[in-house]
């Protein structure tokens, strides 16, 4: 069976985006060292999941990037993988979607992940989208998190784990560490329990 695999930069008080959605804040720790184990990572799966949000500003970003000049020739293979994967993109408003291999689900998103997860194939990854996060930690979905922890502190934001019902128990399994001084964290779910009420 597939692995639904999580891969999310959070900064070190929790956050996976700022208040309104920014970013800027881990752009500065990028480095080519991480630009590889990205996509390193990326070459093991060939399905990515995104809500709407996110998928606008992929679909904005990405398909341009094999074609500009300025962009980082090492790397145009993970602009090419992402432009060429398969990408489920779970939305109710959304109707028409001009990134290639691309497709809507409206609704059924437990349903969809379990049918594809049965699919033959490589990893299943899932960038920001936090709110598909939510739905399938709640559902037990998630087999592995990649939690890519920038050393910032934004004080408030956008919480990679929250409104969770659940008790996540998470196995260490590996870490990378880069030069930056971002450390990536991979782990395996160990158990799910009910609070009680």
């Amino acid at each position: 069976m597939r692995k639904v695999v999580v891969s999310m930069n959070v900064t070190l008080d929790g956050f996976m985006a700022g208040p309104d959605g920014e970013l800027d804040w881990h752009f500065n720790y990028w480095n080519d060292e991480m630009a590889e184990a990205a996509a390193e990572q990326l070459s093991k799966a060939d399905t990515i999941l995104l809500g709407r949000i996110t998928y606008r500003a992929m679909a904005l970003y990405w398909p341009y990037q094999a074609v500009n000049l300025s962009f980082a020739r090492q790397d145009i293979a993970y602009a090419d993988m992402m432009n060429s994967y398969k990408k489920v993109v779970f939305s109710r408003t959304l109707a028409h979607l001009g990134w290639q291999n691309s497709r809507v689900v409206n609704g059924g998103l437990k349903k969809e992940v379990q049918r594809l997860k049965k699919e033959k194939g490589k990893n299943i990854i899932i960038f920001g989208s936090g709110s598909i996060v939510s739905a399938l930690i709640k559902s037990d979905l998630i087999d592995e998190y990649q939690l890519w922890v920038h050393p910032v502190l934004l004080g408030s934001g956008k919480p990679l784990f929250k409104n969770s019902k659940n008790k996540i128990q998470l196995n260490l399994f590996h870490q990378e560490k880069f030069s930056s001084g971002v450390t990536v964290y991979f782990y395996k779910p160990a158990r799910m329990t009910m609070f009680a009420k």
